[in-house]
């Protein structure tokens, strides 16, 4: 076990088909990491050339290069038979329990993470000629169907983040000591996996409310290990870029003046945070919580930060669930730099989106045939009257 600060201390152990567990916990020597695992799990294969190789089928699982749009998409067909909305009693992220074994083998914990049992990626990369790992398609390849680059094997890592191990509890509800026991989790799995060979994004998130898809209630969220840059992070930085280009300074510097300034779209902010409904919000109630240095990533977050963070966030979420007297379904996504670009690493901005699909009371924003087919958002509320009723909501 090691301390990972002042208060909190990290352990990790293997479940029975060998998939790492890691315990984050608010008290030293407790052990859990090394309660065994006794479900009879068939062992999962340790993966360092992994399926998909020369002559390897990748029709059920892999990565293929979309060539019109310029971006890789998972096949994940394996994951049909994933866990699905299970009664309360037979929640795997529970603690284990006297005549109940779940994902979770100590009888309770703090924050715990580990591999996700039906992932969509994972393992570690093909090495190139040479013996580094291999590089992205070119912009413009194609499928193996049209005689571009064959696709790819799945590797990456998904896990899984249990933040209480209370099955009624939500984020809102949590402590400001779970709330920064859970970010340092996030910080320490974002250096792990961002250092961790062909890995190239780490997205932290978490989605809430069967509405959003959630086939879990607990609260939990997950962590993905990309080996490629996601098309959104890869948009935001073009635009970076330019804004640099033409002398602009840093674009998301400009924005948070901006909205920091005007006050309009500002729902909450303290010494170190500033929270607010973007300008051109997709989302009939989204909204942005920046710290107000600009870091690229959790981990490079200060301890001020890490402190403030603790407050403001839980308190953005009981606004939401305040909107319509309800708990609110949202998508938590954490933005962070890519790993390894030198750019990304000094002129990327950290930040949170949080965003609900429910526009009224019993009303979901579906989206539209603009939307999913032409990347045209509409949004039926305006972010400044989407602001002031954050801001009233209590």
């Amino acid at each position: 076990m090691c301390s990972v600060g002042d208060d909190f201390w990290k352990s990790s152990g293997r479940l029975a088909d060998g998939r790492e567990i890691i315990y984050f916990d608010e008290s030293p020597g407790l052990g859990r990491a090394s309660v065994p695992d006794r479900r009879p799990l068939t062992e999962v294969p340790a993966v360092t050339a992994p399926p998909g190789g020369p002559g390897q089928d990748l029709a059920s699982a892999g990565l293929r290069w979309d060539a019109l749009a310029g971006e890789w998409v998972i096949i994940a067909a394996q994951r049909q038979d994933r866990t699905f909305l299970p009664p309360p009693t037979e929640c795997p992220l529970d603690p284990s329990g006297p005549g109940r074994l779940t994902e979770i083998p100590a009888p309770g914990y703090d924050v715990v993470v580990f591999e996700n049992r039906f992932p969509s990626l994972r393992g570690l990369p093909p090495a190139a000629p040479g013996g580094s790992v291999a590089a992205d398609a070119p912009a413009g390849a194609g499928p193996p169907e049209t005689g571009g680059v064959p696709g790819r094997p799945p590797t990456g890592r998904c896990e899984v983040v249990c933040f209480t191990a209370d099955h009624q509890a939500s984020f809102a509800s949590l402590p400001p000591r779970r709330v920064r026991t859970v970010l340092e989790a996030w910080a320490d799995r974002t250096s792990v996996l961002g250092a961790t060979p062909g890995i190239k994004q780490v997205y932290c998130f978490e989605n809430r409310g069967e509405e959003i898809g959630v086939t879990l209630h607990h609260p939990h969220g997950q962590i993905y290990g990309f080996p490629f840059v996601t098309p959104r992070t890869a948009s935001m930085l073009g635009q970076v870029k330019a804004h640099a280009a033409a002398g602009r300074g840093n674009l998301f510097d400009v924005m948070v003046a901006g909205e920091e300034a005007a006050g309009t779209r500002v729902i909450s902010r303290n010494e170190h945070w500033i929270a607010f409904v973007p300008a051109a919000a997709r989302w009939p109630y989204e909204v942005l919580l920046f710290p107000l240095r600009r870091v690229p990533s959790i981990p490079a977050l200060g301890e001020a930060a890490r402190a403030a963070f603790c407050d403001i966030y839980p308190e953005l979420l009981r606004r939401f669930d305040a909107l319509f007297g309800m708990p609110l379904p949202y998508i938590a996504a954490w933005h962070q730099a890519p790993a390894g670009d030198e750019f990304a690493c000094r002129e990327f901005a950290l930040h949170l989106q949080v965003f609900s699909i429910r526009r009224a009371p019993g009303k979901l924003k579906y989206l539209a045939g603009t939307e999913s087919g032409m990347g045209v958002w509409i949004n039926d509320i305006t972010p400044e009257e989407a602001a002031h009723e954050l801001r009233e909501a209590r």
